[in-house]
């Protein structure tokens, strides 16, 4: 398998606090042009994303991804698994930071006790490459339940 390169494209204008921009995700063309400002990730969204939001998806994506592969190398895969991110935007001294991302998934998963399911939550947020990206600088957690 080649490497794969996924694009997006963000525009600017202005100052931080009063200034607006947009993000396009290029390589799928989904979701058109997403606008975004300073207030929209430090307060309300408001209908505009931020980068926060975006992560939250990607991490959401790829973690449900990284669990599905864990469970089914067990020979146990899936029904279905749910997750949902939290990216945590915190200020700091000197600024601000990306400082957390708690991560929440509910599984149907035949075969697998809720012990099992949750050894494989956790080390499916090892394994998962968003994680790995953001490992060593932002704390990730993961709470994992069968429905």
């Amino acid at each position: 398998m080649a490497d794969a390169q996924r694009r997006a494209h963000a525009v600017w204008e202005g100052s931080l606090g009063q200034g607006t921009g947009t993000v396009t995700l290029e390589s799928s063309g989904l979701g058109g042009v997403l606008p975004a400002t300073w207030a929209s990730r430090t307060a309300r969204s408001n209908g505009k994303t931020s980068p926060e939001e975006l992560i939250a998806a990607a991490h959401a994506t790829c973690y449900s991804m990284a669990l599905s592969h864990t469970l089914g190398e067990a020979g146990t895969p899936p029904a279905k698994l749910e997750t949902d991110a939290v990216c945590t935007f915190a200020p700091v001294e000197g600024g601000f930071k990306i400082s957390a991302v708690e991560l929440s998934v509910k599984g149907e998963v035949p075969g697998v006790d809720a012990e099992a399911f949750a050894a494989a939550a956790a080390a499916a947020k090892d394994g998962c490459p968003v994680s790995q990206a953001l490992m060593g600088n932002v704390a990730i957690s993961v709470t994992a339940e069968l429905v």
